[in-house]
């Protein structure tokens, strides 16, 4: 049997230039910005303005130096695995060139036996500067347009890593994935192609088998699945194999709120002629069919996820990597982020195309959690060009990653890129790419085909958004994926009504991060504006945009607290505005996935769990608009429509109380309706004028009760609101996680919000933003481990509502 010894100790670091630097302590996997902060040559570079201090590493050649022992031995075969190399490497052993690599997204392996000796061998990697190496191809190539000032489309590395609206330039290299010594003899198993699918109760597994040999010998593979083994003998100078397993009675695997997540263990096994084990396989696989519903009907060209046969209604966030220095998430990081989706109602990620692909565990807790995933290559916001040595990168790129993920039920598309074709089509790069190449050669012909030849089962997208055709804007709303970025950059969030998208996979709007966040990376003041808020925002004109952002619907913020909260609030209302929206135009609309979901280090960003992890109240806003069954008040051309969204498997009917009632709580009109909605189906209701016209916009609401939740709507916008001065009452109880704090009004509270973060950074709350009419209570329930100040709990900036933006000086 072969054997792996990983290399994870005695590495060092060092610049390469001058040749006597000294050498650091490296921790491999890892960078040079975390080696160099470990050994205290660095500030923390997501702290105060140290990232700006920080970019002559990325332009630094770096040397990474281990020792290990070796003997000669039975083994025919010692190789260098590689899992990932950033970037621009150099590797030798003992003084002899093993190779050279330019693409962080590959892994790589080398024969080491030539350059071996019995005993001491040493292994050193240079990191040339992938800032350099990027531009100097530039220079070869010939310039491309991008989003940012910035050679990322130069080099196959993680394209944020050159610094994006929302993540800082830290420009990285090292052994960012695990590296070792891989023994074998006779042969090994190179790939492993597992390509599920089903048929009625039948389950159907083809693998295709790659092998490596090291001699001509005869081999066997036998694959077993669920309990059902198939084998075959590979003779002498066959390299690969197929075996067809057929699994009666298979469970399916569902997305989130569909079903359940049945996988099924599989294994492959290479054996030699004797039957003595060579080689060993093991992946956990899921049984789903999935297709990409672009049929055209009467409202344009649908996109349609169709998992089993049946049609899904995506509701998803984008993600982004979850740090600058990704060896650093880990698989319980990846579980709580995962997890917070999850719980905010989400059953999609996207995995957008200036990232990377996410590791092994990533897909492995989607497939768990029954989120589906949408893949994008890794092509986002510039023109690419189609020369080697980019070209051949980009194929081997693309054939690793579609074989490495295909056992994942998860995921169920493909999509060339992010933005690059909408970017041809609008953002004037005709004039400075003067007929150079830029990506389309791989979108539309050598991503597809790569797709189709190594996965068939699954589909592709040439890109997001994308339209489906030459001869329509790439970015049509009525059309294919679409893109909605005019709210947040030049208009009001209202704007998303005017919208009937066929499926839209980015729209967002920004906010700042949670107070405790905020108050770890940067020192104050943190007034709008200060030095220490504009190092957060990375966005062009962001600070000014979310102060327009503001107009027409919250008061203009009298500090910093106010300011915080208010445009916390605005971003949860904008979302929720859109999503709702949209979700409301079912089936029309079969997808809102908002951007995003994550933050990279802390920033003022459109996430909406920031760089610390903390949930800001855009979280709990879309949990609110992803609910499984939603009731929202649309506007409509001659009132207000009332939509019931029913995204279950079950019947939904019942009687819902509609009240107009003014901020004191009195009634004025009240009608019952009764509602019926189908499964996965949504319908809307007129409200009858009684209730849908107010006779004073500024001093009444809407409730809505039943179905299992209440709802309130506004007539108007808050500036325009008569809100009360608010008073209440507040109870605190000790619990065995920390305590539960119940607010009961005595005025009309809009969007109650408690934020006990700014008392304990490690406290959580379990909901925010409720709306209490008075004599109504809420209860908020605290996970903390410090006692909190009763005083400074149920006061701002702790507790907070709308009223208090009008009612405080």
């Amino acid at each position: 049997m072969s054997s792996y010894r990983p290399l994870r100790d005695g590495w060092t670091v060092t610049r390469a230039d001058p040749p006597d630097s000294p050498a650091l302590p490296a921790v491999v996997p890892g960078c040079v910005h975390t080696d160099l902060l470990a050994a205290g040559i660095i500030p923390d570079p997501y702290l105060d303005a140290n990232e700006d201090t920080l970019g002559w590493i990325g332009r630094t050649d770096w040397i990474y130096r281990t020792g290990f022992d070796w003997a000669p031995g039975g083994a025919e075969r010692t190789d260098l695995v590689c899992a990932g190399l950033d970037t621009v490497a150099t590797l030798t052993v003992n003084g002899a060139e093993l190779g050279r690599t330019a693409n962080m997204h590959r892994s790589y392996r080398f024969d080491l036996r030539p350059h071996l000796r019995p005993g001491a061998n040493e292994l050193s990697i240079r990191f040339d500067s992938a800032h350099r190496y990027a531009e100097a191809l530039r220079d070869t190539l010939g310039d491309r347009p991008g989003a940012y000032p910035e050679p990322f489309n130069f080099i196959r590395k993680m394209a944020c890593n050159f610094g994006w609206d929302w993540g800082p330039r830290l420009v990285t290299a090292g052994i960012w994935r695990p590296i070792g010594l891989h023994a074998w003899g006779t042969a090994r198993l190179d790939q492993v192609r597992p390509l599920a699918t089903v048929a009625g109760d039948d389950g159907r597994v083809v693998l295709h088998i790659g092998l490596e040999r090291a001699g001509d010998a005869p081999v066997t593979v036998a694959a077993t699945v669920a309990g059902e083994t198939v084998r075959t003998t590979v003779p002498p100078g066959e390299h690969t194999a197929t075996l067809q397993l057929r699994i009666p009675g298979v469970r399916r695997w569902w997305p989130r709120g569909h079903g359940s997540q049945p996988r099924y263990d599989a294994e492959v096994v290479l054996a030699d002629a004797a039957g003595r084990p060579l080689d060993r396989w093991r992946r956990r696989i899921g049984f789903r069919s999935v297709r990409l519903d672009t049929t055209p009907d009467a409202d344009g060209t649908p996109f349609t996820i169709v998992v089993n046969d049946r049609p899904v209604s995506v509701r998803g966030f984008n993600w982004i990597p979850d740090d600058c220095f990704p060896h650093r998430v880990d698989r319980a990081r990846y579980a709580t982020r995962l997890r917070q989706a999850a719980a905010a109602g989400a059953n999609c990620l996207r995995v957008w195309g200036g990232g990377r692909y996410e590791s092994e565990d990533f897909y492995d807790l989607a497939d768990e959690l029954g989120i589906l995933v949408q893949q994008d290559f890794l092509f986002a916001c510039a023109a690419y060009p189609e020369e080697e040595p980019i070209a051949g990168e980009v194929a081997a790129e693309a054939r690793e990653q579609v074989v490495a993920l295909a056992h994942h039920p998860s995921l169920v598309l493909w999509t060339g890129n992010n933005e690059n074709i909408w970017g041809h089509a609008d953002w004037d790069w005709a004039p400075r790419l003067d007929g150079r190449t830029w990506g389309a050669g791989y979108y539309f012909e050598v991503l597809p085909r790569i797709v189709a030849e190594l996965d068939p089962t699954r589909p592709y997208w040439p890109g997001s958004p994308y339209s489906g055709r030459a001869d329509l804007h790439p970015n049509d709303p009525a059309h294919g994926s679409t893109h909605i970025w005019d709210v947040w950059n030049t208009h009001d969030y209202t704007h998303y009504a005017s919208y009937r998208p066929r499926f839209v996979a980015e729209f967002g709007f920004q906010g700042p991060p949670a107070y405790a966040t905020l108050a770890r990376a940067v020192r104050p003041p943190f007034e709008p504006g200060s030095a220490a808020l504009r190092q957060r925002q990375k966005a062009e004109d962001g600070t000014g945009k979310l102060r327009r952002g503001l107009a027409g619907h919250l008061p203009e913020p009298a500090g910093f607290d106010d300011w915080h909260w208010a445009t916390q609030l605005n971003q949860a209302r904008a979302v929720q505005f859109g999503v709702e929206h949209l979700r409301a135009l079912h089936p029309l609309c079969t997808g809102a996935i908002v951007w995003q979901l994550n933050d990279c280090w802390p920033v003022i960003s459109w996430a909406a769990v920031d760089g610390d992890g903390r949930r800001k109240p855009l979280w709990y806003a879309v949990r609110r608009a992803f609910a499984e069954r939603l009731l929202t008040v649309q506007a409509a051309p001659d009132g207000l429509d009332l939509v019931a969204v029913n995204d279950t498997g079950a019947d939904w009917s019942g009687l819902l109380a509609v009240t107009r009632v003014t901020f004191a709580g009195d009634p004025k009109a009240s009608v019952t309706l009764e509602f019926a909605v189908a499964p996965r189906a949504a319908v809307r209701l007129r409200l009858p004028d009684e209730v849908g016209r107010p006779d004073d916009p500024a001093t009444e609401l809407l409730t809505v009760s039943g179905g299992g939740a209440t709802r309130h709507h506004f007539f108007a916008e808050d500036v325009a609101l008569a809100l009360p001065d608010p008073r209440y009452d507040t109870r605190i109880t000790t619990t065995g996680t920390g305590l539960e704090l119940t607010v009961t009004a005595g005025t009309l509270l809009r969007d109650l919000a408690l934020f006990p973060d700014r008392l304990d950074p490690s406290s959580t709350v379990d909901d925010m933003m409720v709306t209490l009419l008075p004599g109504d209570s809420a209860t908020f329930r605290v996970d903390t481990t410090e006692p909190l100040d009763p005083t400074a709990l149920t006061a701002p900036p702790v507790l907070r509502c709308v009223n208090d933006l009008r009612a405080r000086p």
